[in-house]
């Protein structure tokens, strides 16, 4: 069974308008001790997220630019230093202005893998999880994603002989053992072929939550290829 992010995530999503002003972003997020929120359209869309740091401009913005012996030099040298988007969100008033768009999303039926890729592509800690609508359905962080690690030894043996091992026509189960300690999973056994092994093995490590796979088995006949048996 693949694990996928609805599986993980959490459903109940703080949000706000992009009308809302400053202080009660702040006020939201302070709150609700959370680090981000999502910023909605008038549809109630996804348009962008609001972070802590976006947040935090504003008073980086006031050290650099309106602190005591002020000089106008320094506020052209800042500019080049913080850039254009962060003196944006440090002047802003609003959730829309101070959001960061597009925001890092995801599907509810993506896998854990994929979501995993995402947030390294996009260089984040979390994602907003979106329906077929584009509203936001939940919210994933890495916390949520590594859950599918700490699954039951149990629940991963079941899982690969009876979901992926046995329901597989070109592998013939009758004499493999599945055994998992801490996430680590051990086929032993005889396959009547080689192929069959080898396979075996393969789908075991695509299982949400496998740490490693230790190849125990042995086979009847060898009929791979010299170039191409592992």
């Amino acid at each position: 069974m693949r694990v996928n992010v609805r599986d993980v995530m959490t459903r109940e999503v703080t949000a706000v308008p992009a009308t809302m002003p400053f202080k009660e972003v702040a006020r939201t997020l302070v709150d609700n001790k959370i680090s981000a929120v999502p910023v909605l359209d008038a549809e109630g869309r996804v348009a962008g997220v609001i972070s802590e740091a976006d947040l935090l401009r504003k008073e980086e913005f006031r050290d650099l630019y309106y602190r005591e012996c002020y000089e106008s030099p320094s506020r052209t040298r800042a500019d080049r230093t913080t850039g254009y988007d962060a003196r944006r969100k440090a002047e802003a008033t609003t959730a829309g202005d101070l959001m960061t768009t597009p925001a890092a999303t995801v599907r509810a039926g993506v896998s854990v893998v994929r979501a995993v890729r995402v947030m390294d592509e996009q260089n984040v800690k979390r994602l907003l999880v979106l329906d077929d609508d584009g509203r936001p359905a939940g919210i994933v962080s890495r916390g949520d994603l590594l859950r599918v690690f700490v699954r039951d030894d149990d629940d991963i043996v079941t899982e690969v002989m009876d979901e992926v091992l046995k329901p597989a026509r070109w592998i013939t189960t009758d004499r493999l053992t599945v055994t998992v300690a801490d996430g680590v999973v051990t086929l032993a056994g005889r396959t009547p072929n080689r192929s069959e092994a080898e396979l075996a093995v393969r789908m075991t490590q695509r299982v949400n939550g496998v740490v490693k796979v230790v190849d125990e088995l042995g086979w009847d006949e060898d009929d791979l290829p010299a170039w191409q048996a592992h």
